[in-house]
C-alpha cells in the first residue's frame, strides 16, 4: 500500500549557489503546461496501482510558491481531485520567505495544505546574500506571521550550518532568532558542497572559505544542545519537533517505505522498484502527450539492497532501527546479516542495542555517514 507522494515543482525565481536540485529560471517558462503534464502522469499512476488513500504529501521544488496564486490554486485542484487522501493528511509544501502574498498562502490554505517548510537557512542578511538567497530575516518574520494569521499552525524552517564565512557565533545568533518565531519543526543540515553547483566551482577554485571539519561539528553539537532546551525532539539526525509534529512525509524516506515521485526529475518507490523521472522539461512532457509514462531510470531493487537500505535509513532516526521488524519484513536476522560490522561499531561507541533497537549513539550521530557506509556493499 502506497501512503506518500512527492510532487516536484522545478520553477525558481532565483538559483542558490548550493542547490543541486532539478530546477529552472521561472521566467518564459511554459508554467501551465507543465501542470498539464504533471495532471497527465499523476492520472496515468492512478490507472496504473488502482487509487491509493495517500496520509502524506509534499509539494517541493525549485519553489513551489514562486507559481502565481491562481496557479497554486490550479495545482492544488489537481492534487486534490486525482488524490484520495486520509482525512487527517499532512500536506506540506515547501515555500520562500518572502514569496508568500496574502492570495498565495490564501490558496494553498483553502486548497487544503495544512503544512509549511520555509527554506530559511540563515538570519544573518549578509550570509544569505553570499549563499544566493533573495530573502531578508525580516521577510522570515512577515511571512511566518501572514501563514499564522490565515490559519497555519503547523510550520517548519530549514537552516544550514557550516556556511562559507560562518562562526559558531553566527550560527548561534541564527538559532536564537529561529527560536523566536514560535514554530513546530526545524530541519537543520551542515553545508554539502555538490558538483554543478556555483559553490562546487569556487571550492576547485579554492575560493569557497568554509569553516572545517571542527568547527562544523560544534555547531551540530549547539544544535542539538539548544533544540532540546527549547522543547524540539530530535527524532532523526537533522530533524527536530515539538510532540505531535515529526514530518510524516520525511519518516516515509527513513521507514524506507513506498512513495509516489511525481514531476520532472522526480523520484519515487513502488512495489520494490525506485524510479526517477526526466529532469528537463521538455524530456518530461514529451511522452506524457503520448500516453507514456516520463521515467528515465527503474531499478528493481534486491532483497540485499532492501535490507541495507533498511539500516542506513533507519539509523538516522533516534528510535532507530527495529530489529523485530526488521526480521519479520525480511526473514532474517540484523544481528547475524551484520554480524562483523556491528562489533566493530559498537566496540568504537558509534551504535548501541537498546531493547529492541540498534541505534546510533551520540558520538554515532556525529560520524553518521561512516556509520552507515559499514552496512553498503557487505552482503
Amino acid at each position: 500500500m502506497i501512503q506518500a507522494a512527492y510532487i516536484h515543482i522545478p520553477f525558481c525565481e532565483h538559483i542558490c549557489h548550493y542547490c543541486d536540485f532539478n530546477k529552472v529560471f521561472l521566467k518564459g517558462q511554459p508554467v501551465d503546461e507543465y501542470l498539464d503534464s504533471l495532471e497527465k502522469e499523476i492520472k496515468l499512476t492512478i490507472d496504473k496501482y488502482g487509487e491509493q488513500t495517500l496520509s502524506t504529501i509534499f509539494v517541493g521544488g525549485g519553489t513551489p510558491t514562486s507559481l502565481s496564486a491562481s496557479q497554486l490554486e490550479r495545482l492544488c485542484g489537481i492534487i486534490n481531485t486525482e488524490l484520495q487522501q486520509h482525512q487527517g493528511i499532512e500536506y506540506t509544501f515547501e515555500a520562500n520567505p518572502g514569496d508568500l502574498t496574502e492570495d498565495k498562502l490564501k490558496a494553498l490554505y483553502e486548497g487544503g495544505v495544512n503544512r509549511l517548510s520555509f527554506g530559511v537557512q540563515s538570519f544573518n542578511n549578509e550570509l544569505l546574500q553570499r549563499i544566493g538567497r533573495t530573502h531578508k530575516a525580516e521577510d522570515v518574520f512577515s511571512s511566518i506571521e501572514a501563514a499564522k494569521k490565515i490559519g497555519f499552525n503547523n510550520i517548519s524552517v530549514d537552516l544550514i550550518y557550516s556556511l562559507p564565512g560562518q562562526t559558531l557565533e553566527d550560527f548561534k545568533d541564527t538559532l536564537k532568532t529561529a527560536f523566536s518565531l514560535d514554530i513546530q519543526h526545524y530541519s537543520g543540515y551542515s553545508l554539502i558542497i555538490e558538483p554543478k553547483t556555483v559553490f562546487y566551482n569556487l571550492m576547485r577554485k579554492g575560493k569557497l572559505p568554509t569553516p572545517g571539519e571542527d568547527v562544523e561539528a560544534s555547531m551540530y553539537g549547539v544544535l542539538m544542545e539548544e533544540m532540546t532546551s527549547h522543547g524540539f525532539q530530535q527524532y532523526e539526525i537533522s530533524n527536530f519537533a515539538k510532540p505531535g509534529f515529526k514530518s510524516r512525509h520525511n519518516l516515509t524516506y527513513w521507514n524506507n517505505e513506498q512513495y509516489f515521485g511525481f514531476g520532472a526529475g522526480s523520484h519515487g518507490y513502488i512495489a520494490g522498484n525506485r524510479y526517477s523521472n526526466y529532469g528537463p522539461l521538455k524530456k518530461y512532457m514529451q511522452p506524457l502527450e503520448q500516453g507514456e509514462f516520463p521515467i528515465m531510470h527503474e531499478q528493481k531493487v534486491s532483497l540485499v539492497e532492501q535490507m541495507e537500505e533498511e539500516l542506513f535509513l533507519g539509523l538516522r532516526k533516534n528510535q532507530g532501527v527495529s530489529l523485530t521488524s526488521f526480521e519479520k519484513k525480511y526473514n532474517n536476522t540484523v544481528l547475524q546479516l551484520f554480524e562483523k560490522e556491528i562489533k566493530g561499531l559498537l566496540d568504537r561507541g558509534l551504535i548501541k542495542i537498546q531493547g529492541e533497537y540498534l541505534k546510533l549513539t551520540d558520538k554515532g550521530r556525529f560520524l553518521g555517514n561512516e556509520v552507515f557506509q559499514s552496512f553498503i556493499g557487505v552482503l
